[in-house]
């Protein structure tokens, strides 16, 4: 019996993690972060992780845990603007080529050349024609890429409509999180279902042998987030490379009179903590004597 339409939609539910548990292993998978950096940078590696996703499905907030204790010359973020009309004219891959790594770098791309397959083709940015060369190239391109050695990750950062929305109205109640929200997010709203055959086409053309896609569950962000770094993590053929010389801290030399100007000559930024530590305790006094 064919399934029902319902049926096809039905998700795993999503996990609430206490947040002792999440911290924990977060902390953990972030310490093996830090070892697979030493082991890139150590070793000469390359490392691609493309992260694409509908809006609001946590790609952002991923990226920021993974790169949290990393080192920017190691690990770099690249999420480029709309192309310019230079760029336009140019090969569609070739302004994604500059940003690759060289030896001893990884690249998180917050969003990539799969825009070509998403958002220009449901929004008309690009033709048909477009898209279907687009399909024909990405596989050759990625191959490429994995034959010259680079580690190629894919994550398709995957979330519900409900979800998706209660995070939008989120972000138009923060006034912190509101510049999250461009008209092409409001646009994806009512395009659900043409960004969802959009998707389903580019997994038949994109999700091949050498270069797989990767789906995240992402309706919650606690559970994404361990799931996709771990997996990053067993994937990759990374081991402890412990430092050449253990670190130690040099002993600091005697004194030779040097004696540090007065700070009231020297122009500091005013001590707004101070005061509004201030603020804090006379308020607290307040309700005290009350």
């Amino acid at each position: 019996m064919p399934a029902t339409p319902d049926a096809q939609l039905e998700r795993p539910q999503a996990l609430k993690i206490p947040n002792d548990v999440y911290e924990k292993e977060l902390r953990r998978l972030q310490g093996e972060l830090v070892k697979l950096q030493r082991w890139v940078k150590t070793t000469g590696a390359r490392v691609v992780i493309i992260f694409e996703g509908r809006d609001a499905a946590g790609k952002g907030g991923t990226i920021k845990r993974v790169t949290e204790y990393l080192s920017p010359r190691v690990a770099r973020v690249v999420a480029l603007p709309r192309p310019t009309e230079r760029e336009e004219s140019q090969w569609y891959f070739q302004r994604y080529i500059q940003h690759l790594p060289a030896a001893g770098e990884m690249v998180l791309f917050d969003r990539s050349w799969y825009n070509r397959a998403g958002v220009e083709k449901v929004m008309g940015f690009c033709s048909p024609e477009e898209v279907q060369r687009f399909m024909r190239q990405c596989p050759i391109f990625e191959n490429m890429l994995v034959e010259d050695g680079i580690y190629l990750r894919k994550y398709w950062f995957s979330v519900s409509d409900d979800v998706q929305f209660e995070r939008f109205q989120k972000r138009l109640d923060d006034p912190l999180r509101q510049w999250k929200l461009s008209p092409m997010d409001l646009e994806s709203i009512t395009r659900w279902e043409d960004y969802s055959r959009a998707k389903d086409d580019m997994m038949v053309h994109t999700d091949t042998p050498t270069a797989p896609w990767h789906h995240v569950l992402s309706d919650s962000k606690k559970q994404a987030r361990l799931n996709m770094i771990a997996h990053l993590l067993d994937s990759l053929p990374y081991h402890d490379v412990p430092e050449a010389d253990p670190i130690t801290l040099p002993e600091r030399p005697p004194s030779t009179g040097y004696v540090r100007p007065p700070v009231s000559v020297s122009g500091y930024v005013p001590d707004h903590a101070a005061t509004i530590l201030a603020d804090a305790k006379k308020r607290t006094g307040s309700k005290k004597k009350k």
